[in-house]
């Protein structure tokens, strides 16, 4: 029998406690807002637990002490070009700020990948010149352009 921590998490799952300098109620409701399917499950002044695509998160409100960086990130994994589009606006609203590769950190600090379904199968390629065009394109780009990828990919 599978025993309950006393805020209702199973022991033995494991759940990404990410730490905050802010209101970790707002940063809940901003990434509620965000994804479809996510659902806030609690919040306190010091906390907040929210579920994106079944995917559990812990966020605290630890104060200045610990900064988030580049070296946690969440990566969403998208079919199309609309879904790359939606998710990247999204989460730079507010103030967030673009890097290279499809990687961005939302208003709060927390780092995101926005990559396409396909990226792996692209970079990945048997063939080394198709995954090297693919690649090469990839490293010349902010928000990943899922067309110029595949175009690149096929020469």
């Amino acid at each position: 029998m599978q025993r309950l921590h006393p805020r209702g998490i199973k022991n033995g799952t494991i759940t990404p406690f990410i730490w905050f300098d802010t209101d970790v109620q707002e940063v809940a409701k901003f990434y509620n807002g965000i994804f479809k399917n996510s659902k806030v499950l609690s919040t306190n002044p010091m906390s907040a637990t929210i579920v994106i695509n079944d995917q559990k998160l812990h966020l605290f409100n630890g104060g200045p002490h610990y900064k988030l960086n580049e070296a946690f990130s969440l990566m969403v994994s998208c079919e199309t070009q609309k879904e790359i589009d939606y998710y990247w606006d999204k989460l730079l609203a507010g103030g967030g700020q673009e890097s290279r590769c499809g990687w961005l950190k939302d208003k709060y600090g927390l780092s995101w990948q926005i990559i396409p379904d396909v990226l792996g199968q692209l970079i990945g390629d048997k063939d080394r010149q198709k995954a090297d065009r693919a690649m090469q394109a990839m490293l010349k780009m902010a928000k990943l352009d899922l067309a110029a990828l595949k175009a690149a990919h096929q020469g």
